[in-house]
């Protein structure tokens, strides 16, 4: 091989590696361009597992997944198990004439008139050997095993870096995780309401302020927009806290009448007004010691509102109808979508209230701000309802995927989780498909059910999706994946070359 296809091999290589994060992907392909640029009949990479001592062939070009099954080695055993346990690159001239080679996979018969050369390079991690990178290819006596050695070594070193640098992705990805599962479960309460869900970075920020706001007694203002999860922050920060041994008490504000809120709050005495049978404490009085929960404060009369600045100041009331003070020691947590500088300008919301209440404001963003989050989100609410409407439902579709994170969602978190029961309820399949999904969310590029698309190619997406699908639910397997869209395995064949559908990448 010259020097400049040596080059624009390494070149190839090297941006087959770094094109993805998806290590399986990247090294299918790099073992793709070997075998296009060195006449390679098949080649492999095998891994060592430490543990067991046990060499088995993860990757592999030109053989088939029983072929991969069989070829399975000790440490030291064959060709292969000598290049691990050595660390040093290995060539056979003709594989008929070395005993060290034991042909495990089955798969290198003797053709007439061509033989087989075998080159193998260890994949070294440091100064620990993981694997082999090992190449057939015919038998030419022009062809210098030293250059090929050497060759293969390189590519061996660069495919060690790839799986260092990924293995260092991982790791800090599953950093990430951890810290959010720790945040998560500091969250937790009792009654395991806090399923907050998201690792956005503007939901870690509400993670954080959470965390830091939690263990004191401050007041705390939650804004965001209506189905952002408001009551799920305020539940994570009471359960969290040092009075969640105490009562938590909750409040629409938007849900009582004017004239009942004060009683509602503040609770009345016998005969304070008509109807007033009994005397009644109020949610206040109920939440001695504990927090109060304020939802859609903004909706709270002028003359209310005087009264909770008073309990928010002094610590105390009366009730209605009632001379008797009585001491409050609660925590206020208030929530709302409106927005409470406006109200203030237009005096319908006092600013004193508003300036007590915005000690600590917390923004829960809307979910069109927080895009990662929405299949973390989908797939919860997926096993969700699946487990409760006793469904196998295993997974969502590409293009449900694509509708999902390019809806702006102005209902938020809610929407989408009234969205994912709905195709759960419509799916009698273990795949969720765009047509399960609220019209709302389709359009005619994506959902391939409304009009902007000829007949011809929504047959043709439909059918792309279907092989991708099935060859996803069998892993590459061609066979396996025809029989269950129950058509032949040659026309499956034909279909997924059509349409340009790569049974390798599903592996």
């Amino acid at each position: 091989m010259k020097q400049i296809e040596k080059v624009t091999l390494l070149y190839e290589i090297s941006k087959a590696l770094n094109v993805t994060l998806e290590l399986k992907k990247s090294l299918y392909k790099v073992l793709e361009i070997l075998s296009n640029s060195m006449d390679m009949v098949r080649g492999t990479i095998s891994i060592l597992n430490p543990l067991r001592d046990e060499i088995s062939i993860q990757v592999a070009h030109g053989l088939s997944r029983a072929a991969m099954e069989r070829g399975k080695y000790r440490l030291g055993e064959g060709v292969t198990g000598r290049v691990i346990q050595t660390g040093k690159a290995f060539a056979v001239a003709k594989i008929s004439e070395e005993p060290l080679f034991l042909n495990r996979t089955a798969t290198r018969k003797a053709v007439q008139d061509q033989e087989l050369s075998f080159i193998c390079a260890p994949v070294k991690k440091g100064n620990q050997v993981i694997g082999a990178l090992s190449v057939d290819r015919p038998f030419d006596e022009s062809f210098s095993l030293k250059d090929g050695k050497r060759l293969l070594s390189i590519i061996a070193t660069m495919i060690a870096r790839h799986v260092t640098n990924l293995e260092t992705i991982q790791l800090e990805r599953e950093q990430l995780r951890e810290e959010n599962r720790r945040l998560q479960q500091e969250l937790a309460n009792k009654f395991h309401i806090t399923n907050i869900i998201g690792n956005s970075n503007k939901m870690r920020e509400v993670f954080q302020m959470i965390s830091q706001v939690s263990k004191s007694n401050a007041t705390v203002l939650i804004r965001g927009e209506s189905g952002t999860g408001k009551e799920l922050a305020a539940n994570a920060i009471h359960y969290n806290s040092l009075r969640s041994r105490n009562p938590f008490v909750k409040i629409n504000c938007a849900a009582l009448p004017s004239n009942l809120i004060e009683s509602e709050l503040f609770g009345q005495e016998k005969g304070a007004f008509t109807g007033a049978i009994r005397q009644k404490r109020g949610k206040f009085e109920l939440a001695n010691k504990g927090t109060v929960f304020l939802d859609e404060i903004g909706s709270m009369g002028l003359e209310v509102q005087a009264k909770l600045l008073r309990v928010l100041q002094e610590k105390e009331f009366e009730r209605v109808g009632g001379y008797e003070t009585i001491k409050a020691d609660v925590r206020i947590i208030a929530a709302t979508n409106k927005n409470l500088e406006k109200a203030v300008e237009e005096e319908i919301f006092r600013g004193d209230l508003y300036y007590r209440l915005n000690v600590f404001p917390i923004y829960m963003p809307p979910l069109r701000e927080r895009k990662t989050d929405v299949l973390l989100l989908a797939d919860f609410f997926l096993e969700r309802y699946a487990k409760e409407n006793q469904k196998d439902i295993r997974r969502l579709s590409t293009p449900v995927i694509d509708m999902l994170i390019q809806y702006h969602w102005p209902g938020n978190v809610r929407e989408l989780e009234n969205c994912i029961e709905r195709a759960v309820l419509l799916c009698e399949e273990g795949v969720v498909h765009g047509y399960h999904l609220p019209p709302t969310l389709q359009t005619a590029e994506e959902s391939d059910t409304l009009p902007g698309i000829s007949l011809e190619d929504a047959v043709v997406n439909l059918e792309r999706e279907m092989i991708a699908d099935a060859l996803k639910s069998t892993r590459g397997n061609m066979a396996k994946a025809a029989e269950l869209l129950q058509t032949t395995e040659r026309k499956f064949v034909y279909k997924a070359k059509k349409y340009g559908v790569d049974y390798r990448v599903f592996r």
